[in-house]
């Protein structure tokens, strides 16, 4: 695939921009919608599917497609316990679908039982609840670390590289996200990102406020501002590399030498899904290698469907943040369900946000 092919089919989003609703199919979907057969209604993160990939969908199986999206797993958990009907199937990140299957929201699929399921890599069968992913299909996974523009920043090798710019008076921002943004702070102090004893909390706490002032803001919406300078670097995901790619000698991302987090994405059928049958069928079609890696160009990440890696092109293959080497993934950390734990988190990051 030429370079000019391969940017023709990435759509110019990632992960955790501000999301507007998107409509595929023409009906709007909310917790009132009376849904037909031949439908699926699908909630995802903004921007996180390929347009192409419902179209086909679509054409394949005449089932129609809505598109509904958001912007955090705490908002689309909130939304479903706070009665939203008529979704069939959401993305959740590993750790919320966890979350979600111990408070009975997700259907048993049956989805190691699919035709395809042979296609995906059992390392990304992360679930803690789910081991053998019965319930959901892993299906996509990335780093997230630091994108930042060449010229304001200069090479960026280590979080000490990244938090070393105000002092040269140059702008850096984080994830206004307090597990990926408390997670930096365990992995630089030797704690696992799933920590819950109070002396890590407490080092990665002070850690955080010892550098709060130069955090220019807790933000996903910087990318504009990366391309432009007006921040130097910024903590984010792996799907900075669709502009890295774009734009190499002014923009780059690199995952920290000192480790970082990842993500992986599962797609799940809701226990309340009025498709559940719509639902499977997309389980399984997009189990195909081909449909995986069109999904993979616009998201540009990984992808759990092993034979779809050969089908992405060398931008793809040969990038190191989208295809790390196992001494890197080896120094990468997901989250997982804290529990009632989670609760300390909420502690730690409220004191850093409101600190002068």
């Amino acid at each position: 695939m030429r370079r000019n092919e391969f940017f023709d089919l990435v759509r110019l989003s990632a992960r955790g921009a501000a999301f507007a609703l998107v409509l595929v199919g023409g009906c709007i979907l909310s917790s009132q919608t009376a849904v037909a057969q031949g439908k699926l209604n699908i909630y995802n993160w903004g921007d996180y599917i390929n347009p192409e990939v419902l179209t086909r969908f679509t054409k394949d199986t005449g089932i129609e497609v809505t598109l509904d999206t958001y912007g955090t797993n705490e908002e689309m958990l909130a939304k479903i316990q706070a009665g939203a009907t008529g979704y069939d199937i959401v993305f959740p990140s590993v750790h919320m679908r966890d979350i979600m299957q111990k408070l009975d929201l997700l259907h048993d699929a049956k989805v190691n039982t699919l035709k395809g399921f042979e296609n995906i890599d059992p390392v990304n069968k992360r679930s803690k609840v789910d081991p053998e992913s019965s319930y959901c299909l892993p299906y996509a996974w990335g780093a997230v670390g630091v994108f930042y523009n060449k010229a304001e920043a200069g090479e960026i090798k280590t979080w000490d590289d990244f938090f070393a710019l105000p002092d040269r008076g140059k702008k850096i921002t984080m994830l206004d996200d307090l597990r990926e943004t408390i997670g930096v702070a365990l992995i630089k102090n030797g704690h696992s990102v799933n920590a819950t004893d109070s002396d890590a909390l407490k080092q990665a706490e002070a850690w955080l406020l010892e550098r709060k002032d130069k955090i220019s803001a807790f933000s996903y919406d910087i990318v504009s501002l990366v391309q432009s300078g007006d921040i130097a670097a910024a903590h984010w995901y792996v799907g900075a590399t669709v502009y890295t790619l774009q734009e190499p000698d002014k923009l780059g991302f690199v995952i920290p030498a000192e480790g970082a987090t990842m993500y992986q994405e599962d797609i799940c059928v809701l226990k309340s899904a009025p498709n559940k049958e719509s639902a499977v069928r997309f389980l399984e079609f997009y189990m195909q290698p081909e449909i995986a890696a069109l999904n993979t160009l616009q998201q540009v990440n990984g992808t759990a469907n092993m034979p779809a890696r050969a089908l992405l092109p060398p931008e793809l293959k040969a990038n190191p943040n989208t295809n790390p080497s196992a001494e890197v993934i080896a120094k990468l950390q997901i989250f997982e369900d804290l529990g009632n734990d989670l609760r300390k988190y909420n502690r730690v990051w409220t004191r850093v946000r409101t600190a002068q």
